[in-house]
């Protein structure tokens, strides 16, 4: 028997003023005070909707976040408050920076498609010559992207984002410091793992007049991971590393002629190989968090189970 699948969800919750859904979110606004985030199985690449869901994707990606949410207060207060159920976090309402920061210790992904198509500017950024994939970067570089409603995000300067005024310029370079400060916390912790953080991306935004923290850290929808061990003697002999993050659906997509461009059509999925993707998602929660894995009842009702639980918490912050 198969776990059932969240694809969406339709709450009607107390005090609700708003609802957005987002490619893997259901967010509900309570009132001008609380967020309520349910993470539900659908997937995403390239920013477009798969037409899949993976069971157990959205417990993986809501306990993770809480985790690391707990785990890096101490950098920099953010949005969480408590997570009632495992597919959801309830946090303080904040005004977000419409930007991703993205930060890279390696060359991977979308830096290293466009290193290999002779750019060696990224965001403003100089990336150095004599560089193959994966390689470690002499240190960690952060290129920004605009965080777009619809359709794909924009890769960005810090000199544009300053001049078009999407971040204030004190708060920008505070921004850029935090984003360090995390990326060496969650560095360090996957490296006690036996895993490599080899890029993130970290969102903030304003409580209050003062800056936090806001939606998902170091999970792996915002983050790539390698496997530590064996690591320097892959990378010599130009082998593949091992992988523990979303990238290998998107490299399973691409050798079947799909990135997200405009004409091309989402290829199927076969049920091994969302059951493989499953699997991975649930090993890293195991291998970053040390704990394991708290499967759901696959009897259950997942979404009663969820409103059961937010109108509880709901109860409790009233």
């Amino acid at each position: 028997m198969t776990a059932p699948t969240i694809t969406a969800t339709n709450f009607t919750l107390p005090g609700q003023t708003a609802f957005t859904r987002g490619s893997v979110r259901d967010i509900y606004t309570i009132g001008n005070r609380y967020l309520v985030m349910v993470v539900t199985d659908r997937i995403s690449a390239f920013d477009v909707l798969l037409p899949v869901a993976i069971p157990y994707k959205g417990q993986v990606l809501s306990l993770i976040a809480t985790y690391f949410l707990e785990q890096t207060e101490d950098i920099v207060p953010n949005w969480f408050i408590k997570s009632p159920d495992p597919n959801v976090v309830i946090g303080h309402l904040c005004q977000p920076y419409k930007i991703e920061m993205v930060i890279r210790g390696y060359l991977v992904g979308h830096a290293w498609r466009e290193y290999e198509a002779g750019n060696r500017t990224l965001c403003g950024v100089r990336l150095p010559d004599g560089l193959k994939e994966n390689d470690k970067f002499p240190e960690p570089v952060i290129t920004p992207a605009t965080h777009a409603e619809q359709g794909h995000d924009e890769d960005v300067s810090a000199e544009e984002i300053i001049a078009r005024g999407l971040i204030p310029a004190d708060d920008y370079a505070e921004i850029e410091e935090l984003t360090r400060r995390l990326y060496a916390r969650g560095s360090e912790m996957a490296e006690r793992n036996g895993l490599i953080l080899v890029d993130t991306k970290y969102e903030f935004g304003l409580k209050d007049g003062q800056l936090c923290l806001i939606d998902e850290v170091h999970t792996p929808d915002s983050s790539r991971y390698f496997y530590s061990d064996g690591f320097e003697e892959r990378q010599t002999r130009g082998e593949r590393q091992r992988q523990l993050s979303k990238e290998f659906v998107r490299e399973w997509l691409i050798a079947r002629g799909f990135q997200g461009q405009d004409g091309e059509t989402v290829p199927a999925f076969p049920g091994e190989f969302v059951q493989d993707v499953s699997e991975r998602y649930i090993e890293l929660f195991q291998k970053l968090t040390g704990q394991v894995f708290p499967r759901s009842a696959e009897s259950e009702d997942p979404l009663a189970r969820i409103e059961s639980n937010v109108k509880a918490a709901l109860e409790e912050l009233r």
